[in-house]
């Protein structure tokens, strides 16, 4: 396998490279090899045609990153901001929708790393929304990503840092207008990776709809031996727990390869908001996931992953 081809299967999995030998040492060792790598297989800065998902859902992000719309009476809600140079091109998307991001009121991420937050400073000063933040992740969007616990030496993983305006808490819901979302603590990929709940209506049916975050292991993270932050493997496991016990309608994760995105919108057009819902591709992925960290557990243990 290939060290691209090791990356494309890793991100679809939400687990950064899985090759052996030099490849994986090679990303391992080189963080901004494999954050470049990354953008670039991944087309993270590439612009992607704009697209409603249901209801007052949209996807508004890059060919690589999700970024979600949530349109409501009382003004918009964003989830993540895709890559630094992204918030010019979120922008232009929503105008495309027809929407105004000035009007954007709540901002939310799933996790403060520079390919979903790049851009929140960007759209923050455009629309003067407030940044919402569950606890454990504040101190890391504030500060632009130094103080990750394992990219914050390297300036390349840099973003501008915004203030937070709202801490949230494990459970804690936000509302605005007719939407609220449930803020679920799925720590492991970062101390505050943050997966968002909502119910959504379209055509007259509700949807549950889930944005999980916090699974992905990436290259150079140790888990069990000299643990890459003290806790780690309990909260990656903590993080499967709960993703197990959600039992959503529809899936939107933050890299597109991983729900099979473009797939699902070339469906739209026959199936309408049928297309995206696919609770069975999101129990296959969960019980993926998991494998693969209990996987990377016993390569760092020197036992034989499972087959």
């Amino acid at each position: 396998m290939t060290m691209r081809h090791a990356v494309a299967l890793g991100l679809l999995l939400s687990l950064p490279a899985i090759a052996l030998g030099q490849d994986q040492a090679a990303l391992a060792k080189d963080p901004v090899l494999f954050l470049n790598t990354a953008q670039k297989m991944m087309k993270w800065n590439e612009p992607a045609e704009p697209t409603k998902i249901l209801g007052p859902l949209y996807f508004v992000g890059t060919k690589g990153l999700a970024v979600w719309l949530i349109t409501t009476s009382e003004g918009h809600i964003l989830i993540n901001t895709g890559m630094p140079g992204s918030g010019p091109m979120i922008a232009e998307s929503i105008r495309k929708l027809g929407f105004k991001p000035e009007d954007i009121k709540i901002m939310l991420a799933g996790h403060a790393h520079i390919d979903h937050v790049g851009g929140h400073a960007y759209i923050q000063k455009l629309s003067g929304a407030r940044v919402a933040m569950i606890a454990e992740e504040v101190d890391l969007i504030q500060s632009g990503g130094k103080l990750d616990f394992h990219y914050g030496a390297y300036p390349e993983f840099r973003f501008d840092p915004v203030k937070v305006d709202q801490v949230l808490h494990d459970g804690d819901t936000i509302k605005l207008g007719e939407v609220a979302a449930t803020a679920r603590l799925t720590p492991g990929h970062t101390k505050g990776s943050t997966t968002f709940i909502t119910n959504l209506v379209d055509g007259g049916k509700v949807y549950t709809v889930v944005f999980p975050n916090g699974t992905s292991v990436n290259p150079g993270y140790r888990v069990v031996k000299d643990p890459s932050y003290p806790g780690i493997a309990d909260d990656y496991r903590r993080t499967f727990h709960v993703l197990e016990m959600l039992k959503p309608d529809i899936w939107l994760d933050a890299h597109t390869q991983t729900f099979d995105f473009e797939a699902k919108r070339a469906r739209v057009a026959k199936e309408g908001a049928a297309a995206w819902v696919d609770p069975e591709g999101y129990r296959k992925w969960v019980v993926a996931v998991r494998e693969k960290f209990e996987n990377t557990v016993n390569a760092e243990m020197g036992v034989a992953a499972h087959e």
